[in-house]
């Protein structure tokens, strides 16, 4: 438990600067519990603190862990070049704290992404040394093999790696669909690996990251949720 100002209070959960902060509170914008706070110097146990602004209730969160369901034509940067950000599909207030993408999906990639401000918690998800599985839906432009699927599972050589990548887990799920579990994270790793394997992505969704699943989230394209503490949980791999 941590006893913050209220102007720092509100800074932290990125609605502004110190003095924008300050204004809305002198204002009247703010309330918790139903009472108007306008102070700002005044001091409150972040644990558990509900405030109400802009006429809607905000829980103090030290930090936030997001799960999207990303939809396609989105970019995972700050700044993006050709298609809006991820961010755009986020509260403001996201931006302000810092809110980033935990690894990258491509643009026309959709599915789970997740994003946090939380600098250790992104550094740990992105570890290739931590070895999490991430799960992948993609749909293929010629038919699925058996050939395919073994090539994929035996491991296939890309140009700039040093050895042969090797899917975790891959099975053939229809004519043009196979799921594909890896847990290196290379850099357009499905689809360099499908084309080096003979076939083509036509599409690809990421449907888990460790076991925690998209559909358990129920998010809609484009939506987002708060992770809770149990379905953190299940982003830590198996050998912890």
């Amino acid at each position: 438990m941590s006893k913050l100002s209220l102007d720092r209070i509100l800074q932290s959960q990125g609605f502004g600067t110190r003095k924008y902060c300050r204004e809305l509170i002198e204002d009247g914008e703010i309330s918790i519990n139903g009472e108007v706070v306008d102070h700002y110097k005044q001091t409150l146990d972040t644990d558990g603190l509900v405030f109400r602004i802009f006429d809607e209730d905000w829980q103090y969160r030290e930090h936030v862990y997001i799960a999207l369901n990303k939809p396609a034509n989105f970019e995972c940067s700050r700044k993006p070049s050709h298609h809006p950000g991820v961010l755009t599909l986020l509260p403001e207030q996201f931006s302000w704290r810092d809110v980033q993408p935990v690894g990258r999906l491509d643009h026309d990639t959709t599915g789970m992404l997740l994003m946090s401000d939380d600098g250790p918690f992104i550094h740990a998800q992105s570890s290739p040394k931590r070895h999490i599985p991430k799960v992948y839906l993609a749909t293929t432009a010629e038919p699925v093999t058996d050939e395919l699927v073994n090539t994929l599972l035996n491991g296939v050589q890309l140009h700039d790696e040093p050895a042969p990548l090797a899917a975790q887990i891959c099975r053939q799920l229809d004519t043009h669909k196979i799921e594909i579990v890896l847990e290196q994270g290379k850099y357009h790793q499905v689809k360099r690996m499908l084309a080096a394997a003979g076939n083509h992505c036509a599409a690809l969704q990421r449907t888990a990251i460790g076991q925690l699943t998209l559909n358990s989230l129920g998010l809609a394209e484009g939506e987002w949720c708060y992770l809770s503490p149990e379905q953190m949980a299940l982003l830590i791999p198996s050998n912890g």
